[in-house]
């Protein structure tokens, strides 16, 4: 990926951007590759001083700088004091997401995301995924956000540990999903199913739809299912990363309640 310069920073082009302390920190624990971290100066605070001391350990160029030049660069407008320029790994690959269920002996769960263009839900998604042992993420290129500063941020450094595959066409990657045996359900508000019915025991793969128009009407028509999560209020859905959360951990209940009933 292409390393950006934090001081010509914009919000289109900020993949190498991590801010904010928590998603700082995770990013030093796994090893990310940082080449600078900026970071708030004659600052008295632990944290920050924590993180500077790991960042040099790591061989990462330690920039003191005034809370005025961090609010220039930063995208999220809530740095807390610091702002990392990273080298992120490649996005993986759909066959690396089967492989990585493969290897923990598990069926797929999978999240696919269409059209999601709020990063701060993305990130909520990628952060819940990462909780409920999904084993990986599809998003398509063309109007989705991708892995950005604001993204890294609402995970929580999640987008470090879930496998996240980029696509150029969602349909084609839901078509090579079902053909290695992968069940693709689109979650929407007039499903064939409620959650509760449909069985995520099976290997099987979520759609979550965009924040106003929901599952686009060709992707829902590749997909083998419609689920809904069902409503009792006036209003008619939840929002996409709430209804993610909501459909991946009534999968987590029922692949718990399988195993113990083994």
């Amino acid at each position: 990926m292409r390393r950006s310069n934090p001081e010509k920073i914009n919000n289109t082009d900020n993949e190498g951007i991590i801010e904010g302390r928590n998603a700082v920190i995770e990013a030093l624990r796994l090893g990310v590759n940082i080449d600078k971290i900026f970071i708030a100066g004659g600052n008295t605070d632990s944290t920050l001083k924590h993180i500077a001391s790991k960042a040099r350990a790591a061989g990462a160029v330690v920039v003191e700088t005034d809370r005025r030049k961090l609010d220039s660069m930063s995208v999220t407008s809530s740095h807390q004091g610091v702002i990392a320029v990273a080298s992120f790994a490649e996005y993986v690959t759909i066959a690396d997401i089967l492989g990585i269920a493969k290897q923990r002996g598990e069926e797929p769960l999978i999240v696919l995301c269409d059209e999601i263009s709020d990063p701060h839900n993305l990130g909520a998604i990628i952060r819940t995924c990462e909780a409920a042992g999904v084993h990986g993420v599809i998003i398509p290129k063309r109007r989705n956000v991708g892995i950005n500063a604001t993204v890294t941020k609402a995970s929580s450094g999640a987008v470090f540990h879930v496998a996240i595959a980029r696509v150029t066409n969602l349909t084609a990657a839901i078509k090579e999903l079902k053909k290695a045996g992968v069940w693709v359900t689109a979650a929407t508000t007039d499903g064939d199913k409620t959650l509760w019915e449909f069985d995520f025991n099976e290997a099987a793969a979520i759609v979550i739809g965009s924040e106003g128009a929901g599952v686009g009407r060709l992707i829902g028509e590749n997909c083998d299912f419609k689920v809904s999560i069902p409503m009792s209020g006036n209003l008619s859905s939840l929002n996409a990363s709430v209804s993610a959360a909501v459909l991946l951990y009534e999968a987590v209940r029922q692949r718990k309640n399988k195993i113990t009933a083994l």
